[in-house]
């Protein structure tokens, strides 16, 4: 037992889970009412050969695991493998709920919600509009219900911070039935600038009230306009497919390419989306690899035209999100290409020099915080994200509302 997991108090587990791993993080309450990381891990190769790893706060190891054939394996033994793994360790806290990364929450779901059967109804009908992750993370909640049924379970949707958007934002030029029926434009990654909004006023309290454009830039990778802490346009609508390339995603298509695909191609609906979710973006320029690192490192021409249109694309969305708000006062990179790949950033800066931007190449290569130079009409920062810390304040406040 390590000091940091000593004492009682409350715990939440907060789960993010993907078609093979379950990714893991136990918050401890702390002073003024804040939640500190204490536990960090996963269960990997899940369906094949699943194997549990867990580290403390600091990184060092705590435990490892690996299921061999013939032992139950199944998501609901791995779950209750990990709460009774995790309850070993809490030294007399209450483990108060799970918390889950939901992608879609469609558009009554503007806040985290204590799932019940009727909400899950609900987020399943959601999962056409997210296939790559609505499936997984509804399966892990059905999972951890079977497995300990009296825990409660909060849902806090990638969706939500997006709600609030202007109509224009969210709306398509179809016909109005169809918007009526949910065609619109949602947005995705909304947990993660929820924590860009409440953590950059404190790095800089003078853009509390200002226009900020956050580029989330991962193997998913999406732009959003944030005035003032709210959303008021993203680069990802209906599904997340679309906005920026991404690692293995399109971004932004012409709807008639589609149309040609199915006529001229013979593509059905399953064909075109394995296409435009599994061979697209970075991978499909490149032929290579969807790793950003993998790319920049390569000497081939194609890896070269796949970080270019990657960078050209985030240099012309932050001139279309700035036009939303009127201006714009900063720049936010996050998530890991955003976080951790100076070329990235140096490159799209250069091509935001016409609104002033300037890079400091060596407070890039050191990952900001600020890392644009003095000379800048606009500052540019680097923060990390954290939206686990985000799932677990959403899933206290839950339960305190109910």
């Amino acid at each position: 037992m390590t000091s940091q997991n000593a004492g009682g108090g409350n715990a939440i587990l907060v789960i993010n889970a993907g078609s093979s791993s379950l990714k893991f993080s136990v918050f401890r309450e702390s002073g003024a009412g804040g939640l500190r990381v204490t536990i960090n891990g996963q269960i990997s190769g899940i369906g094949t050969e699943p194997k549990f790893e867990a580290k403390d706060a600091a990184k060092r190891p705590l435990a490892e695991r690996v299921w061999t054939a013939g032992e139950p394996s199944d998501r609901t033994a791995l779950l209750a493998f990990l709460l009774e793994w995790i309850e070993g360790r809490l030294d007399g806290a209450k483990l108060l709920a799970a918390g889950h990364r939901v992608v879609h929450g469609g558009t009554r779901h503007a806040a985290p919600v204590l799932l019940t059967p009727a909400v899950m109804e609900e987020l399943e009908s959601f999962i056409p509009l997210a296939p790559l992750h609505q499936p997984h993370n509804l399966a892990a909640i059905r999972a951890l219900a079977e497995a300990h049924p009296e825990l409660p379970q909060v849902a806090c949707f990638d969706t939500a911070f997006h709600r609030g958007q202007p109509w224009q934002a969210q709306m398509f030029a179809i016909p109005r039935e169809l918007t009526d029926e949910g065609v619109r434009r949602y947005g995705f990654h909304g947990l993660s600038y929820e924590y860009i909004a409440r953590r950059l006023p404190e790095l800089a309290p003078e853009l509390a009230d200002g226009r900020v454009v956050v580029a989330h830039l991962g193997s998913g990778a999406s732009m959003c306009a944030i005035h003032a802490g709210r959303s008021v346009d993203s680069t990802m609508g209906f599904t997340a497919l679309d906005g920026l390339p991404m690692g293995t995603r399109c971004g932004n298509i012409d709807p008639g390419v589609l149309i040609y695909l199915m006529r001229q191609k013979g593509m059905g609906a399953d064909a075109i989306e394995k296409l435009l979710y599994n061979k697209s973006g970075l991978l499909g320029v490149s032929g290579l690899s969807n790793d950003m690192r993998a790319l920049l490192d390569s000497e081939d021409p194609h890896a070269g035209e796949a970080v270019e249109l990657f960078c050209f694309r985030i240099a012309k969305e932050t001139g279309a999100l700035a036009a939303s708000m009127g201006g714009i006062d900063a720049l936010v990179f996050t998530a890991g290409i955003g976080e951790r790949s100076a070329p990235v950033r140096a490159r799209v800066g250069d091509k935001l020099a016409w609104l002033g931007v300037v890079i400091d190449p060596a407070a890039n290569e050191a990952n900001g915080p600020l890392i644009s130079a003095p000379t800048s009409r606009i500052p540019v920062y680097v923060i990390p994200t954290d939206e686990e810390q985000m799932i677990a304040l959403h899933s206290r406040k839950a339960l305190e509302t109910v």
